[in-house]
């Protein structure tokens, strides 16, 4: 196989130019590759944070009057919100166990006392507010709001959240499992919402590293003596 000069400047321009314009983004993947096998996945998701856990209590409660209540029930569940009984009922309306009441969801308080049931003591409370909305890059994205976030004054700044429709415990996010966002992000290169694993932009920029490895392949070939015309 002869290769003349041309040729050869023609593979070498063309994998330099993948070169640089993949670059950053294999640093990326590569960087964020790391990031991913050396971090413990249950650290990232809090699990540290969290109590082993959650105290049970018992309540002796009255029977549920589902005509008082003027719905028809076809699921229920029992919520304890800061040591006090509330039915979650058809995934919608929230019940005060004791009085049979519709409660239109629960305060910054109980929201407060429900994050420490499931949490080992975390230091200050350094703020507590009501989220109605988030974008797609938000760290409770997609969580049914409104909910509550509690801010911790701790060297890994974790902010717990929990619903304030049911007051369910949500999550709990920090410092690392942030980074580990940031770096899924770049990873699925998914910059809308984050979650997107089948991206355009993933599938060119792959296609576009599988050329670059093959011009690499061909770079190295063309410019192999075996490849290069012999002098007569």
């Amino acid at each position: 196989m002869i290769i003349n000069r041309q040729q050869q400047r023609w593979v070498r321009k063309t994998h330099r130019f993948l070169g640089l314009f993949l670059g950053i983004q294999f640093l990326m993947w590569t960087v964020s590759g790391l990031y991913f096998s050396w971090s413990d996945i249950d650290q990232i998701h809090g699990d540290d944070f969290k109590k082993s856990h959650v105290d049970h209590v018992a309540f002796d409660l009255p029977l549920l009057d589902a005509a008082q209540l003027g719905i028809p029930i076809h699921a229920l569940s029992l919520r304890n919100i800061d040591a006090a009984p509330y039915y979650w009922i058809n995934d919608s309306v929230l019940v005060d166990a004791y009085t049979g009441q519709i409660t239109p969801g629960i305060d910054k308080d109980q929201a407060v006392a429900v994050a420490q049931a499931h949490l080992k003591p975390l230091g200050m409370i350094d703020s507590v507010y009501q989220i109605e909305a988030v974008g797609p890059h938000h760290e409770v994205r997609g969580a049914d709001f409104p909910v509550y976030a509690i801010a911790y004054q701790h060297p890994d700044y974790p902010v717990a959240y929990v619903s304030q429709k049911d007051g369910r415990f949500l999550s709990i996010r920090h410092q690392n499992w942030r980074w580990f966002d940031f770096l899924w992000m770049t990873h699925t290169m998914d910059y809308q919402g984050r979650d997107d694993f089948n991206t355009t932009l993933l599938r060119a920029f792959s296609l576009l590293g599988l050329i670059t490895v093959f011009s690499g392949f061909a770079l190295w070939a063309v410019t192999t003596p075996v490849f290069q015309r012999k002098k007569t």
